[in-house]
């Protein structure tokens, strides 16, 4: 069963959503605070596939739910709800572990065409973690596809879904220059229809975790006016 939970404080916007994916095929869970969703959550036997959450509510807010979740749960795949006005927390909910945000108003195909695209990569993510036996080495680097884990000098390095999809992508292809539109569509699926700015977002919370100097990166490089670089030398 697809499990989602959804976590909206306002009734009328829950119902909307969880209506919505319901017709669709998936479980839906509903809480309407953020320390409901995480009571939820840490208490949740069977677990979720995705995880809605917005932004603006009463104590605790989105971003410290999509936070904490992400402290126990790595392969979860996050959404957050925004409004047009909150451009520096879609930027902080993708910085906390969010793979993705949907802007507010959205429309109910919009909203299953994101979710859907999230659940089968969250999904083909996990098949693969069984079915892949092999490691990618990278100088100091070692991605083992088999347990979804990434080391640094033999230091663990803790990545999202996402994160993990995409240093999957530069290590098969190093030293070669990778437009935006090509990542966003390797990791995020050909059919998203998000900004191309979710992958900048997604660099930067990388250089965060792999690189001495995140503001002078050796390793994730930026080709102005192109794309990114995973330099092997």
């Amino acid at each position: 069963m697809k499990r989602i939970l959804i976590v909206e404080d306002e009734a009328p916007i829950r119902e909307f959503e969880s209506i919505n994916l319901q017709r669709a095929g998936y479980e839906t869970v509903e809480a309407d605070s953020g320390e409901m969703a995480l009571e939820i959550f840490n208490n949740d036997a069977i677990g979720f596939d995705i995880a809605l959450l917005d932004i603006m509510m009463p104590g605790i807010d989105g971003i410290q739910v999509c936070k904490q979740i992400r402290q126990t749960d790595k392969s979860i795949g996050i959404i957050m709800l925004t409004a047009k006005s909150q451009e520096m927390d879609k930027i902080s909910g993708l910085m906390t572990g969010a793979d993705d945000y949907i802007t507010k108003p959205f429309s109910p195909a919009e909203l299953l065409a994101r979710v859907d695209s999230l659940y089968r990569r969250v999904t083909v993510q996990n098949e693969k973690a069984v079915i892949d036996n092999n490691q990618i080495v990278r100088g100091e680097f070692v991605l083992d596809l088999r347990r979804r884990t990434l080391t640094m000098n033999g230091k663990n390095i803790e990545l999202t879904q996402v994160e993990f999809q995409m240093v999957e992508y530069f290590f098969n292809n190093p030293d070669i220059v990778i437009m935006r539109e090509e990542i966003l569509h390797q990791v995020w699926g050909e059919n998203y229809v998000g900004e191309e700015k979710i992958v900048d977002v997604n660099v930067r919370r990388l250089r965060m975790k792999i690189e001495e100097d995140p503001s002078s990166p050796k390793h994730l490089a930026t080709v102005w006016g192109m794309g990114y670089k995973w330099n092997t030398n």
